[in-house]
């Protein structure tokens, strides 16, 4: 575990490799929407069909179960007249019917409609413009308004996520949609990635680099690949977290001796230590509101969770069950915290009701770490070991939800999930 974060130097590599994460639904809600998704009239003309990628979405969320849809001729568009008792008889409670015409201009049309089969009423649609390069974010935008209308959360599909994967000497920091799709490189190295942390508004990561042989945060624009140095001062610099405005980092700096809290404005300006301890304090996060900052101290005489406020003060400690709890992520509500305990050897994740003081294990692994919540607050992406390699893993926050995501002959770590696309 990186209770003490270990600072590698970065090397700069040009060009990128192709590592798409394949996804195994390993459990699933115990009450599963059943959902009927008709294939799209039409989109045999895309380079990725549409309704597929829209189940797949809603399958892999744990809370649908795709009902079989068989040939049917005429292939039913969202404009059809739906005979609810059919749909019924095929055991559906929602079904969804589309179709894809390309325009003269060359893009094309989605549009597509959603059906309460039990109530036998339409819950909503949308028409999207599109290019054919689209259809992959189009699709998670429909499996994003499906998601919402039947469960009144707000869905994640169209959100990215940041991980690092290491295929022998060589190491990338990877953007990918989060069913693993579209990845992109956004940093290479032949050291090890660690720490990224997506700005607010998810068009910045702050990472740290060793490039220079020694480590600097740095704030990188996945608009224009354009990077700036934001913290580069004596000894290490590292675990940037991003305020909830987007305007200031929290980072661990050892400057003046030992790992320290300090806050600054994103483009390294107003360098402020925010805590006077004599000892390890490191892995801030702040509070949803921005009011306060979540870290890991060993300042009890173990590694615990503490919370201070955000521009310094007295600090109150949060975890209280058991001997080593470290990395804290809060949820978008500010009501959970998730973070990794040491069980009997096991490091796993867990929550914490911070209303109700409840704890909870929602792995059963033995290695996990860097855990991030998804900004729905449904489900936590986090790194373990499995048969030796390591592999990105998710959980709901009740624990039944369970998925793996791996690279073919590589080892994945250091994920991060990125905020909902604006």
């Amino acid at each position: 575990m990186k209770f003490l974060l270990t600072l590698l130097a970065f090397v700069a590599f040009s060009g990128a490799a192709r590592a798409q994460l394949s996804i195994e639904i390993t459990g699933a809600g115990a009450q599963r929407i059943p959902i009927a998704i008709a294939s799209f009239p039409g989109e045999a003309s895309l380079p990725a069909p549409i309704s597929a990628i829209v189940r797949a979405d809603l399958e892999r969320s744990g809370l649908f179960r795709s009902i079989e849809v068989p040939r049917m001729v005429p292939t039913p568009t969202e404009a059809s007249d739906v005979n609810f008792p059919e749909w019924r008889a095929r055991l559906a409670d929602a079904l969804v019917l589309g179709s894809v015409l390309q325009r003269p201009d060359g893009r094309f049309e989605a549009r597509f409609r959603l059906f309460d089969v039990v109530k036998q009423t339409p819950l909503g649609g949308i028409a999207y413009t599109l290019t054919a390069q689209q259809a992959r974010a189009t699709a998670h935008r429909i499996a994003d308004f499906i998601y919402e209308k039947l469960t009144g959360e707000r869905g994640v599909f169209s959100t990215r996520i940041a991980y690092v994967v290491k295929r022998g000497t060589r190491y990338e920091l990877q953007i990918a949609d989060a069913d693993g799709a579209g990845e992109e490189t956004a940093l290479a190295s032949f050291e090890p990635i660690i720490s990224p942390a997506w700005s607010p508004d998810g068009r910045r990561l702050a990472y740290v680099s060793f490039e220079n042989k020694k480590p600097v945060v740095y704030v990188h624009s996945l608009l224009d690949g354009k990077r700036h140095v934001a913290a580069n001062f004596k000894g290490s610099n590292s675990a940037p977290a991003w305020s909830p405005d987007g305007n200031r980092l929290a980072v661990v700096l050892s400057r003046e001796g030992g790992s320290q809290l300090y806050l600054m404005n994103a483009d390294g300006s107003g360098v402020r230590r925010l805590a006077q301890s004599a000892t390890i304090d490191t892995e801030p996060v702040f509070s949803p509101d921005g009011q306060s900052l979540y870290f890991t101290s060993d300042r009890g005489g173990s590694p615990q969770i503490y919370r201070m406020p955000a521009n310094g003060g007295d600090a109150q400690r949060v975890t209280f069950e058991g001997t080593y709890n470290v990395s804290p992520r809060i949820s978008a509500d500010g009501k959970r915290l998730v973070y990794v305990a040491r069980n009997n050897g096991r490091f796993q994740v867990a929550t914490l009701d911070l209303t109700t003081r409840q704890t909870q294990v929602l792995t059963d692994s033995d290695r996990d770490e860097s855990p991030s919540i998804a900004p729905n607050g449904r489900m936590v992406l986090f790194a373990t070991v499995v048969g030796g390699r390591g592999i990105l893993s998710a959980v709901s926050v009740d624990g039944r939800v369970r998925q793996r995501l791996s690279v073919s002959a590589a080892d994945v770590r250091e994920p991060a999930w990125g905020p909902f696309i604006k």
